[in-house]
C-alpha cells in the first residue's frame, strides 16, 4: 500500500511539474528573403540561357502549440525569370512567373535558450506560367505535393527571432523556379 501511495504522490508531482512547464499557444508572423534557382527544359531547344538564382519575398505565420510542436503556413513569390534559347536556328525568349504556398506541421528542438533547430512537413501548392516568343510553347503548370523544410532560429528576445532555412516545394517543373528554396528572415511572436 505504501508503494501505491508513493507512486500516486510521485505521479502527481510529475504531472504538476509537466503542467507548469506547458506554455499557452503563441501566434507568430514573419517575412524573409528567399533565393531560388530558375531553369528551363524546353523540348528541342539548344543554347538555353536562364536567369539562375533570384531573390524574392516570403511571408509566413503560424501557431506554436507548445515549445516543441506547431503549425505554419506560408507564401513565397518565385518572381519572374527569363531565358533565351535557340530552336532550329531561330532565337527565342521565354518568361515565367510563379509562386508556392504551404501548410505544414512544425517540430522544434531547442539547443539552448536562444537557438533552436526545426523541421516542417506538410503539403505545398505551386504554380508556374510560361510565355514564349515561339508559338506553341506557352504553358502553365500547377502541382500539389509534399512540402518539407529544415532550419535554425536564433531568438534576439522574447518576441523577435532570426531564421535561416531550406525548403522543398513538391517536385521539379519543366520551367521556372526549381523546388529548392533557401530563406533568411525574421519572425515576430505575439
Amino acid at each position: 500500500m505504501k508503494k501505491l501511495i508513493f507512486a500516486l504522490i510521485a505521479g502527481s508531482a510529475f504531472m504538476a511539474a509537466a503542467q507548469a512547464q506547458t506554455t499557452a499557444p503563441r501566434a507568430y508572423v514573419g517575412a524573409g528573403v528567399a533565393s531560388v534557382d530558375h531553369d528551363y527544359r524546353i523540348s528541342g531547344a539548344g543554347n538555353v540561357d536562364s536567369d539562375g538564382y533570384k531573390a524574392s519575398g516570403k511571408i509566413f505565420g503560424g501557431v506554436e502549440l507548445d515549445q516543441t510542436f506547431g503549425i505554419e503556413a506560408g507564401y513565397t513569390d518565385f518572381r519572374k525569370s527569363r531565358a533565351n534559347y535557340t530552336i532550329g536556328g531561330v532565337n527565342g525568349r521565354a518568361e515565367s512567373d510563379g509562386y508556392g504556398s504551404y501548410l505544414a506541421g512544425k517540430a522544434t528542438m531547442p539547443l539552448n535558450e536562444q537557438t533552436a533547430l526545426y523541421g516542417k512537413l506538410g503539403v505545398a501548392y505551386t504554380k508556374a506560367d510560361m510565355t514564349s516568343t515561339t508559338p506553341g510553347l506557352n504553358r502553365s503548370e500547377s502541382d500539389t505535393g509534399v512540402y518539407g523544410g529544415v532550419g535554425v532560429q536564433y531568438a534576439l528576445n522574447q518576441q523577435v527571432s532570426l531564421i535561416a532555412e531550406y525548403e522543398r516545394y513538391g517536385k521539379k517543373k519543366e520551367f521556372g523556379a526549381k523546388p529548392d528554396v533557401f530563406t533568411i528572415g525574421a519572425k515576430y511572436n505575439f
